[in-house]
């Protein structure tokens, strides 16, 4: 996913709230509560975009619209030898567990110390469960969301702000990490399966329909 990808024209895809309001996320907030269970009895709702793109802040204010449900960090799964090798460890102790009804485990990576912690974190199934992290709308986890949000902000202005963020003593890493990043989107784009991209307004954030729910719309009718 290159830095020209378009972001859309500001709006919202929920008439019943005001682009960039919180009647529009609490109204996003809803829509999710109502789809079908993607994941045993779970909906899982991912949030994916680019590095920098805004992720964690918008999964947190969602989550706490949707009554302060679970969010799984896909950096709780990754390591440094394997930023985006992270699907089987993600199925087999998390959507494997809550497929099946029960509470999944996993122990966080930590990014200091470079090794897994020793304690592990539970994650009980709940009616939606929030992924977020860059990648997680892939092609190997797909099959087990009930919807897709993408961070609707290039390539290029996400990484600059994640390294404003995180200082000039991360800086290689950062250099690392784009090149695997655009390697991965190149290979297993998230975003034109994305239901709903997330833009941030002057007021809030701003929602509108993915490339995903528009080829939906648009589709001709079925015929038997």
């Amino acid at each position: 996913m290159d830095s020209s990808e378009p972001t859309g024209t500001p709006g919202t895809d929920d008439p019943t709230g005001t682009p960039g309001t919180t009647a529009a996320l609490g109204a996003l907030a809803r829509r999710l509560r109502a789809l079908p269970p993607s994941c045993g009895a779970v909906r899982i709702v991912a949030v994916d975009g680019h590095a920098g793109s805004g992720k964690t802040t918008f999964a947190e204010r969602l989550g706490a619209a949707l009554g302060g449900v679970p969010v799984l960090h896909t950096d709780d799964l990754a390591t440094h030898d394997e930023l985006f090798g992270w699907p089987e460890r993600l199925r087999r102790q998390v959507l494997d567990p809550l497929a099946r009804g029960t509470a999944a485990r996993y122990a966080p990576y930590d990014w200091v110390a470079r090794r897994f912690a020793t304690k592990e974190r539970r994650l009980d199934p709940a009616p939606v469960v929030l992924l977020e992290g860059v990648g997680c709308g892939r092609r190997a986890v797909r099959p087990y969301l009930a919807r897709l949000l993408w961070m609707d902000l290039p390539g290029h202005v996400s990484w600059r702000r994640g390294e404003l963020r995180d200082g000039p003593e991360l800086s290689a890493f950062w250099d690392g990490w784009r090149n695997a990043e655009r390697l991965h989107f190149a290979a297993d784009p998230s975003r034109p399966y994305a239901h709903t991209l997330v833009t941030e307004g002057k007021k809030g954030y701003v929602l509108l329909p993915g490339p995903a729910e528009v080829d939906r719309n648009d589709s001709p009718p079925h015929t038997a």
